[in-house]
């Protein structure tokens, strides 16, 4: 794995932020809202007749239904999800949790019919996924300054499942200006397209424009997803530092689909690297590995799937006085602010 790679598959103690467990946080349950959701593939809580939701007898028979999918081979979650006209592809579990949500929404939605596939959770309209690229070395000391040299943006329709728009520039590096032979070996960016890019306040400006041309946080609410942490809080977060400029509100809060991805299909965070989460899920990379925008289309397809398969896409990181923080599952739902071009620092 790379130098990059590593600095953003995992946060570092020694910078102050939290800490991304090795395992499915206990604590995180932000894709499901619903205690059912959060349950699925565990023994469903028993309620007495007067205490809960449980005491329902639709979530017995959830649970009945949860034992059997339990007992499936491969062969039979495969020809059931066939069936059922939904998606085969995927390892065992991940065909259980589909099957699962699909048996989950199938009783509990009473007088609505459930659409093969149809992703029901559309609180926010669109979810732009952000996965950018910066200055590296092979071996950065401590104290390397990591610029952004490339700002993706796709913009995910969550009603339609579609990738409707993307953005891209690259970002001229104003500290360490000359990319490392690594860096460009990596990311595919050479000397000259950053050379002929725009510094990043305006790039950021465009940025907003574009935002604010689809008419997010006024018509349509938003959010932001990242791979991980660390795009905004350390790369947007020190841009936003070497060029003077307040941290953008809009991009304050956001979803880290890794920390979703290992709740909602309980898997440790060793497995959420996006080459495993794509692998999981059935799906195949396509395009060139850190390309950010070939990322972010990769990162934004895992989310069209898990939206499918019945997660709740909900923020949950947030920037709070320069230090990452976690949004906890108990927090309203509400969306990015419309986008501004951030001021100056006084």
């Amino acid at each position: 794995m790379s130098k990059m790679e590593e600095y953003k598959e995992n946060i570092q103690d020694r910078d102050g932020n939290v800490k991304l467990s090795s395992k499915p946080e206990e604590d995180d349950k932000s894709c499901s809202r619903v205690r059912v959701c959060s349950n699925i593939g565990e023994p469903v809580p028993q309620a007495s007749p007067t205490h809960g939701d449980f005491s329902d007898p639709v979530y017995k028979e959830i649970a009945l239904a949860n034992g059997h999918i339990n007992r499936m081979n491969k062969d039979e979650l495969r020809a059931k999800l066939a069936e059922l006209k939904l998606d085969t592809r995927g390892v065992k579990d991940v065909m259980k949790k589909r099957l699962k949500n699909y048996y989950k929404k199938h009783k509990l939605s009473m007088t609505q019919s459930v659409t093969a596939g149809e992703a029901k959770d559309t609180y926010y309209d669109y979810i732009c996924v952000v996965d950018f690229e910066a200055t590296c070395e092979q071996d950065n000391p401590a104290d390397f300054t990591h610029e952004i040299i490339e700002f993706p943006m796709v913009l995910l329709n969550t009603h339609t499942l579609e990738i409707e728009d993307t953005f891209q520039e690259y970002v001229r590096p104003e500290v360490n200006t000359q990319l490392s032979e690594f860096c460009v070996k990596l990311t595919g960016i050479t000397q000259k397209m950053v050379d002929d890019a725009d510094t990043f306040p305006d790039v950021l400006e465009r940025v907003v424009l574009w935002l604010q041309e689809k008419e997010l946080g006024t018509k349509y609410k938003y959010t932001l997803l990242t791979d991980g942490s660390w795009d905004m809080s350390k790369f947007m977060n020190t841009q936003c530092r070497l060029n003077s400029l307040r941290y953008p509100q809009f991009a304050k809060k956001w979803i880290n689909i890794k920390k979703l991805y290992g709740n909602f299909y309980k898997v440790p965070r060793t497995q959420t690297k996006l080459s495993s989460m794509l692998e999981k899920l059935g799906l195949k990379y396509e395009g060139r590995p850190h390309s950010g925008l070939d990322d972010s289309r990769n990162i934004a397809h895992i989310a069209m799937r898990m939206l499918q398969d019945g997660c709740q896409l909900r923020i949950n990181e947030r920037m709070h006085e320069g230090q990452l923080r976690t949004v906890p599952s108990s927090a309203p739902v509400e969306g990015a602010p419309p986008p501004h071009t951030p001021r100056s620092r006084d």
